[in-house]
């Protein structure tokens, strides 16, 4: 399954972004993950496609994910940006079910996008 993400660009601290990634095939979960160089790839959120998402403790008041009916479209809504989340962000997803619990785990999906990129200004 190829991924496309789009929706990246710069924002001034204190704005919102939405994100979307589309995926060429069917798929059971999407989810969103970020990479900032230098560090370790971080998840957002993530969902079984028709169950309820995970979101990641630090992002839970601040991001909000929705999936289309058809599985393969994965959106994210970003509020209150702040230039510490400047990174690139990824879409990623998998064919097979998945236990909630591990969502967030992005070893665990098959396939990822080139990425878009976020910059926040201050």
């Amino acid at each position: 399954v190829e991924l496309v993400e789009s929706g990246g660009g710069s924002v001034q601290a204190g704005g919102s972004l939405h994100l979307s990634c589309v995926a060429s095939g069917l798929t059971s979960a999407m989810g969103w993950f970020r990479q900032v160089p230098g560090k370790e790839r971080e998840p957002l959120a993530a969902v079984q496609i028709g169950g309820r998402p995970n979101y990641a403790d630090p992002w839970k008041r601040r991001v909000f994910v929705s999936t289309n009916n058809a599985g393969n479209m994965l959106n994210l809504q970003m509020n209150r940006l702040e230039p510490m989340d400047t990174a690139m962000y990824y879409c990623a997803a998998r064919s097979a079910p998945i236990n909630w619990k591990d969502l967030l785990r992005g070893e665990l999906y098959t396939s990822w996008g080139q990425g878009t990129q976020v910059t926040v200004s201050s």
